[in-house]
């Protein structure tokens, strides 16, 4: 496959072509998700749909650490690839490997030891605790490769090739749907059957994408003949991905206490705001498609010593992940009760979920600001200071609203109103420290007027 320069030519269409396959892939692993939820509640009864519903916010912490090594992985390869620097590049790519794997075993091992715990104290209901349990037990098994999957993921996209790892997810996500109705409605093997599914769908498209590190793009190769971990490389990836990884498991944190101003409604209610929630994904995914692509650009750019195309990658991400993120709502409103209808019949239930989305699509795009800005930031090389910022000007401030504006008016506007505020103001302290970055990053380089 022909490698995209990501130092050189048009960055507009650039970025969108280095973006299309992602979004792709993004919605894919959503759909291919959805498919989990939907064969344990069609095929296995309401009970197994329950416990897999059960599961999402612990997941989410685990592979969030995961995600955030691999971005870490991500930008400093790019940076390397940009700098042409190919010795730098190669010990990257074999220090991350092992690191990354570190750490699938390592969070495979404390989901196995404390999912039952873990569960008990997120409240799981009585009933369901135990097939929760059994499902996450199994499904953390696949966490290695999830790790590994990361890591050639970032690699590739680092160096331009966003197709390869989007061919191996397609894959191995319909060999997840071929299993999942396999194992629930021949084998009857009702979550188990579901979380298996997932496990070894994650191997393949860990197999698919390892060998293609290894039969190598461009600068990056894997030569397993002289395997080693250089431990500067490791510091560095650990600099920039932890607190990468600390910030999306702190998100899952903070969505514990939104969960908590939901359950405040009735049944009905909290029925609805659950369906309508799952376009949520869909319209996060097709957005972080630009800010991969803000990272790998920014990253590249940063190593070749080009202010200018570092700034205007910046602005055009952000308008590409702002205008994605419109068009997703203007489609979601025209479209709102065929899309509640997907998952019930019940009038109180989509009228529930009809008053989110009526405040998330005016909301969306406001997210942009936000993430956009903690990519780029990740592409220069600072993660820690975007982490606190966004822990204290997003997650903190939201579990604040909860207790005081959310606790005074009780309704479904002031509890969603909250992510508007929280991303904006989150967003405009992250573009302050963003522009500091840069000049520091690039002092003495930019174009005098």
């Amino acid at each position: 496959m022909k490698q995209l320069n990501l130092t050189a030519g048009p960055l507009g269409s650039g970025i969108f072509i280095f973006s299309l396959p992602l979004i792709f892939s993004n919605v894919l692993q959503v759909l291919f998700n959805l498919a989990d939820v939907a064969v344990a509640g069609r095929f296995a009864g309401p009970l197994s749909l329950g416990a897999v519903g059960s599961t999402p916010q612990v997941i989410f912490f685990m592979v969030g650490i995961l995600q955030g090594l691999g971005g870490g992985v991500n930008v400093i390869a790019a940076y390397h690839a940009g700098a042409n620097q190919k010795k730098d590049l190669e010990e990257t790519v074999k220090t991350s490997f092992f690191v990354c794997l570190g750490f699938g075993f390592l969070m495979m091992f404390l989901g196995v030891f404390f999912a039952t715990g873990v569960l008990e104290l997120l409240k799981t209901k009585e009933e369901l605790i135990e097939l929760a349990s059994c499902y996450l037990k199994i499904y953390v098994l696949g966490l290695p490769a999830g790790a590994v999957y990361n890591w050639g993921n970032a690699l590739l996209s680092a160096v331009g090739d966003t197709k390869r790892p989007l061919i191996y997810l397609s894959f191995a996500g319909i060999i997840n749907v071929v299993l999942n109705l396999i194992f629930v409605i021949v084998f009857r093997m009702d979550v188990k059957g579901v979380a298996w599914a997932s496990v070894i769908s994650q191997y393949i498209s860990a197999i698919l994408i390892f060998a293609a590190v290894l039969r190598g793009y461009g600068d990056l190769k894997f030569d397993l003949k002289h395997p080693f971990v250089k431990m500067n490389k490791v510091q560095r990836i650990l600099k920039i991905g932890l607190p990468a990884g600390l910030q999306n498991s702190i998100f899952a944190f903070a969505n514990m206490f939104i969960q908590y101003g939901v359950n405040s409604f009735d049944s009905m209610t909290v029925a609805g705001i659950s369906a309508s929630s799952q376009a949520d994904p869909l319209c996060y995914e097709m957005m972080s498609a630009f800010y991969a692509a803000c990272a790998s650009f920014i990253g590249q750019n940063h190593g070749a010593g080009k202010p200018d195309r570092v700034k205007k990658t910046f602005w055009l991400c952000m308008f590409y992940s702002f205008f994605a993120a419109l068009i997703f709502s203007i489609v979601l409103w025209i479209f709102r009760i065929p899309f509640m209808k997907l998952f019930t019949d019940n009038e109180a239930v989509i009228q529930g979920g009809l008053a989110r989305i009526k405040i998330m699509c005016l909301t969306y795009s406001c997210s942009c600001l936000m993430d956009n800005t903690i990519a780029a930031c990740r592409g220069l090389g600072h993660t820690f200071v975007p982490s606190i910022v966004v822990s204290v000007g997003s997650c903190l401030f939201r579990i604040l609203w909860i207790y005081t504006i959310f606790r005074y008016f009780g309704t479904i506007n002031s509890l969603f109103s909250l992510y508007f505020v929280s991303w904006t103001i989150t967003g405009i302290a992250e573009m302050f420290y963003f522009k500091k970055i840069f000049k520091k990053e690039f002092a003495g380089k930019m174009r005098t007027p």
